[in-house]
């Protein structure tokens, strides 16, 4: 198989949580610890930083990534999902996997993929280890797909564990209360590993203290009172991410051989989008009149990005919005601005909601919207509408950023 072929393969023959739900979750590490046996287990090459949460955890793996790179180190990054390709999901110093690399890991192990029933998390993950371990990186980031605690990366034992914050989201499989999909996050927690929490509320910390304690885990608390470092990532809410990565890199030089200087830390935090790829977050895409990609895709997400729009200076706020089957979409227009001018579409994968069953919460919620047959016709028609005073966010779902950017 070529490239293109190997990817329709792996997306296709194969469940995939991002693209059809629930049925590719798995309710343990069974197959992933088969398959890590198979490979010779890659994951004990390398060294790892372990990373979940419901939001934030995206962006705070990233940041990490380009400190560490600035520090001079070989540093591979584990994400999902990608947004334009899926060599996004495994990079090295911001290199993204060569399609080659791909091809053979897929052709050399196909056989065992169908042999066992793998599922497209169970296989990447695979593939990412395989390839850290081939082109001998100094240590890697890997973020979490789902949860934790059964989450397909959850095999490693990580130098540092991070938890950014906790929201619903994933309800079916991770519990429908906040607790519950604590403690699914507490998962990644290892004995006598440091873990860096990120969450403010009270009572969700109580429940990675308990879990540490459980685990003699050292326990660290991230200060969102401390003064913050500039990024290049923008958004208000990255400020909360910049702390948790800079607690996990302390909590790192405090307790390893991995060291950073003040100026690199400063580099690392400015040159995020150039040293590891991050899309997406906040992202302006056009001048006049703006337009801003945000991945905002849950309630608490869609929260944040509406703190952030209140700093916003604009004539008319336009909102390219498509959404997952999964969501609460009710909740998430609750949140949304009534005054906004909605353009609404389906998101171009098996998940995404019908532009009509979408259009029936809007009429519920009285907003005034329009219908379109794709999220870059909604959008092309929202720049056609726009003064160039006026503002335009794409957002709702990581898929409909990914089809404008």
């Amino acid at each position: 198989m070529n490239y293109p072929q190997t990817l329709e393969w792996l997306f296709s023959q194969l469940p995939m949580y991002q693209r059809v739900g629930k049925a590719a979750y798995k309710a343990n590490l069974d197959n992933t610890i088969l398959l890590d046996n198979h490979l010779g287990n890659p994951h004990h090459s390398f060294q790892t930083i372990h990373v979940a949460g419901t939001n934030g955890k995206g962006s705070t793996c990233h940041m990490i990534a380009s400190v560490l790179q600035e520090a001079g180190y070989k540093v591979g990054l584990y994400t999902s999902p990608h947004l334009k390709d899926f060599r996004e999901r495994i990079r090295i110093n911001g290199e993204v996997v060569a399609q080659d690399f791909v091809v053979e890991f897929v052709a050399a192990h196909q056989d065992f993929f169908k042999d066992n029933q793998l599922s497209f998390f169970e296989m990447t993950v695979g593939m990412a280890f395989q390839y850290f371990k081939h082109e001998k990186v100094d240590i890697a980031i890997i973020e979490t797909g789902l949860g934790g605690r059964l989450d397909s990366t959850n095999i490693i034992t990580p130098l540092v564990s991070v938890i950014t914050s906790i929201d619903k989201d994933h309800v079916a499989m991770l519990g429908n209360t906040l607790l519950k999909i604590a403690g699914e996050k507490a998962g990644i927690i290892k004995a006598k590993t440091p873990v860096v929490v990120g969450e403010r509320r009270s009572m969700l910390r109580k429940r990675f203290r308990e879990s540490a304690i459980q685990k003699n885990a050292p326990y660290h608390q991230v200060n969102h009172r401390l003064k913050v470092l500039p990024s290049d990532l923008k958004g208000s809410y990255q400020k909360d991410n910049a702390r948790t990565a800079i607690t996990a890199l302390n909590v790192l030089k405090e307790n390893t051989q991995f060291e950073f200087t003040q100026e690199q830390l400063e580099k690392g935090l400015l040159h995020v989008v150039k040293n590891s790829g991050l899309r997406g977050r906040y992202e302006l895409l056009q001048r006049e009149p703006r337009v801003i990609a945000e991945t905002a895709h849950n309630p608490a997400g869609i929260k944040t990005l509406v703190k952030q729009l209140g700093n916003e200076t604009y004539n008319q706020l336009h909102i390219v919005l498509g959404m997952v089957a999964d969501k609460d979409v009710s909740q998430v227009l609750s949140l949304l601005p009534s005054n906004a001018l909605y353009h609404i579409s389906k998101p171009d994968v098996p998940r995404g909601m019908d532009v009509e069953v979408l259009a029936t919460f809007f009429d519920e919620n009285k907003l005034n919207y329009k219908k379109y047959t794709s999220v870059n016709t909604a959008l092309e028609e929202a720049k056609k509408l726009a003064h160039k005073d006026d503002l335009i966010v794409v957002t709702g779902s990581v898929f409909v950023v990914a089809e404008v950017i």
